[in-house]
């Protein structure tokens, strides 16, 4: 039997990083994207189909 959700209160506390320490930008410059190893992106591939299948699998079950 699914359950249904009628309100759903999120609360997400944002702190500064401390002065004078900026956080490495992803990828290595502002704009651009982060480059994947081939490891890295059959790692996730894989990890995406994975969750795929499972949800696949839990609609098949209701």
């Amino acid at each position: 039997m699914p359950i249904e959700i009628k309100e759903l209160h999120i609360r997400v506390n944002v702190t500064p990083p401390a002065s004078g320490q900026t956080p490495p930008a992803p990828g290595g410059s502002p704009g651009q994207p982060e480059r994947l190893t081939g490891r890295q992106r059959q790692e996730l591939i894989a990890e995406c189909v994975e969750q795929v299948m499972k949800i696949l699998e839990n609609k098949k079950e209701r």
